[in-house]
């Protein structure tokens, strides 16, 4: 697909790429854009055709002859695991006579983390990477493009391309430079700050709470998580998307980007949450539990986040999609962007006019939730 100059083209996974290479355009910041976390979807047999994510990376070589740049890709024969929804546009191309899939996914498989999708060594190779995904949609006859939880600096990358951008909101927690959980508790209001003591007193009483890291992570840790994440996979989604193979594989690759946090209640553990860490932020990614505790999913999963975020000097806490109650916990609305490429003029049309009025409410959702946060005023 030559464009501006450059030829882009398509691998068969980012399992078969070098590390080294994939990388070089990753960067080091965001784990979910590492070749080990996305080689290990496809090596599990998590994210392939099979399961309706046919990795299809977007990839431009240099002069040198090594990667300069690269989009995470996929072949979608679904829209489960996204987390940014378009089933009623889906439906309404159905009905229309059309078929919607299958459209190309620019995402991190089931992980609804915002970061960048335009991987370069190069940042001017970026419009050759927005040019080809429009090439491979055109040339394959894929109905659409969709590039979620896109980095903000993105943003004016994609519109300029004329995607149209979509926005939703998640819930983050900032660390102000606070020094220990108590120091975050005295920005908070004395109730708040009173029922936060209370539900962490509650969720591990008669439990002893452990952090395990790097080369202390062993397959029997992965076993009791498994056990967990199944549990919650198989109540939200019918069936967990990662495979087994997928955390053995995360635990060899990267594990010192890995926080699993375990509840355990004696010698047995009953409940987990799973974080990789990044260069600046910790990311709550999956949880499950054995045994039903009061306030342990509010402990696990967001104030141990917290403890671990300070400790560690980072400067956020992102603990996945959706969920308001959040917002009582010390994280904040941010927003989230995703950007869409409608070859179809009518269809096209349609969603920009959806678009523009999704936009402004979720704006005044925002503005809104921001004026509920649990900090002190004045």
């Amino acid at each position: 697909m030559p464009k501006g100059g450059q030829v882009v083209r398509t691998g068969a996974g980012i399992a078969a790429l070098s590390p080294d290479a994939w990388d070089a355009c990753a960067g080091t910041a965001n784990p979910f854009l590492s070749h080990a976390f996305l080689s290990a979807l496809e090596e599990s047999g998590s994210a392939t055709s099979r399961s309706g994510w046919q990795p299809l990376p977007i990839l431009i070589d240099g002069a040198d002859g090594r990667l300069a740049a690269a989009m995470p890709a996929y072949a979608k024969s679904h829209s489960q695991g996204e987390y940014v929804f378009d089933h009623a546009w889906a439906d309404a191309w159905h009905r229309a006579g059309g078929e919607y899939y299958p459209k190309l996914q620019i995402a991190v498989p089931f992980s609804p983390v915002p970061g960048p999708r335009l991987l370069t060594r190069d940042p001017a190779l970026a419009p050759a990477l927005i040019a080809g995904a429009e090439a491979l949609v055109e040339q394959t006859g894929m109905s659409s493009a969709h590039a979620t939880f896109i980095d903000p600096a993105e943003v004016p990358m994609f519109e300029a391309a004329g995607w149209l951008i979509r926005t939703d909101r998640q819930f983050h927690w900032l660390n102000r430079g606070y020094a220990s959980f108590d120091d975050f508790l005295d920005a908070l209001s004395s109730r708040k700050r009173k029922t936060i003591r209370k539900e962490r007193a509650a969720a591990v009483e008669g439990l002893r709470i452990e952090h395990v890291t790097g080369a202390e992570l062993t397959e029997a840790h992965w076993d009791a998580f498994w056990h967990f994440y199944q549990d919650t996979g198989s109540r939200k989604w019918g069936r967990p998307y990662l495979s087994r193979r997928f955390f053995t594989l995360l635990g060899e690759h990267l594990a010192d980007r890995v926080l699993l946090v375990l509840a355990y209640r004696g010698e047995e553990p009953i409940a987990g949450a799973l974080n990789l860490i990044g260069a600046d932020t910790l990311y709550g990614r999956y949880w499950g539990c054995t045994e039903d505790v009061p306030f342990l999913h509010f402990e696990l999963c967001y104030y141990q986040a917290i403890d671990a975020a300070i400790a560690r000097g980072l400067s956020r806490v992102e603990a996945g999609a959706q969920g308001e109650h959040k917002l009582a916990r010390g994280y904040e609305p941010a927003a989230t962007y995703s950007a869409h490429f409608i070859p179809h003029a009518g269809f096209r049309r349609a969603v920009a006019d959806y678009l523009d009025a999704e936009r402004r409410a979720i704006a005044e959702n925002i503005e809104m939730l921001a004026e509920m946060t649990p900090f002190k005023r004045g």
